[in-house]
């Protein structure tokens, strides 16, 4: 029984870490690779705010261990509506990897609405395809 309450209340904390991560910043990616089910670390991230007709880069990271980029919004700057992109440079990565692939770059274009306080973007990627939700 004992195990059981530590361990209960051990998965509770993490969950609250990782939750106190997400309040913070109210934009994260997460990329995993669906050839071998494992997160693809290292991936380049570049997001963009679109401004009339122009796209203007407001931050740019890239994946940790676990394939996520936990705070890709900038920390100086408040959540604001409107229409953005993040760009996976999956074709880089890829080639690191000795692998070639067909898709240089995966842009994912969303409109934050206010709607929630955190979006989050997985994308799911193989050599000749993607896909992507949104995610919570």
């Amino acid at each position: 029984m004992r195990k059981t309450v530590y361990k209960t209340t051990l998965f509770a904390l993490s969950l609250s870490a990782s939750s106190l991560v997400f309040a913070q910043n109210p934009l994260s990616v997460h990329v995993l690779n669906l050839e071998n089910g494992l997160p693809s670390a290292d991936v380049n991230v570049v997001l963009e705010a679109q401004q009339g007709e122009k796209w203007v880069q407001i931050n740019q990271g890239k994946t940790d261990e676990n394939g996520r980029i936990t705070a890709l919004y900038p920390d100086e700057k408040t959540l604001a509506k409107g229409t953005y992109r993040v760009t996976f440079k999956t074709g880089d990565w890829f080639r690191e990897h000795n692998q070639r692939s067909f898709f240089p770059e995966v842009p994912v274009v969303f409109v934050i609405d206010g709607a929630v306080d955190h979006y989050h973007i997985p994308l799911l990627i193989s050599p000749y395809g993607y896909s992507t939700y949104r995610g919570n």
